[in-house]
């Protein structure tokens, strides 16, 4: 199925949707990495985002349950050049589209990720709509001046206190969004 992504300054990338086929607007990004596009999509700082990858192939080794910065996907939307859809490593569970469609988000393959990234590098982050449907400009700027990240940290803090024990020093961590591997590197070194 066609998808586009129009972004708040006007223009359009049309590609293919896999995932979650619903509309996603939310803050457009970009990544570099070469790895690590289960930890982008687990970060609680990509909250309310559209993630574009700049590296070619995304998905090549899978999803699987341990490389997570915490407990759920923070992104609203996900675009790559080219999506893998037969990922291999022993550690994979499931691939991108399934992951995808279990915790409802959009991707989008087959754009010039690169010329996105040098459009975003160049203008700052931007707002920008996700859709299946042919959307006037119009009425993206209007789904776009409904969307506000503003409560990001709010969504993404800790409720509740909890504790992880270790025999070492005693730590305080005010939890804002912290991702988990920040934790696993106390953990590690037996902090309280």
């Amino acid at each position: 199925m066609m998808a586009k992504l129009i972004l708040e300054n006007g223009i359009e990338f049309t590609g293919r949707a896999f995932g979650y086929q619903k509309e996603a607007v939310g803050e457009v990004v970009f990544n570099t990495g070469m790895t690590g596009y289960q930890e982008v999509l687990t970060d609680p700082s990509y909250y309310g985002q559209i993630v574009v990858m700049t590296y070619p192939l995304i998905g090549n080794y899978g999803i699987n349950f341990e490389d997570v910065e915490s407990k759920s996907p923070k992104v609203k939307g996900f675009i790559v050049k080219e999506k893998c859809s037969f990922p291999s490593n022993f550690r994979c569970k499931m691939n991108l589209d399934e992951y995808f469609k279990e915790n409802k988000i959009i991707g989008i393959e087959g754009i010039d990720t690169r010329a996105l990234t040098k459009i975003l590098r160049d203008t700052g982050t931007m707002k920008g709509v996700i859709s299946l449907e042919d959307i006037s400009f119009d009425r993206a700027l209007e789904i776009m001046q409904n969307f506000s990240n503003k409560d990001a940290v709010f969504k993404v803090s800790t409720k509740e206190k909890y504790h992880i024990e270790g025999r070492g020093k005693h730590i305080a961590i005010y939890d804002f969004g912290i991702k988990q591997n920040i934790i696993t590197s106390f953990i590690k070194e037996g902090a309280d």
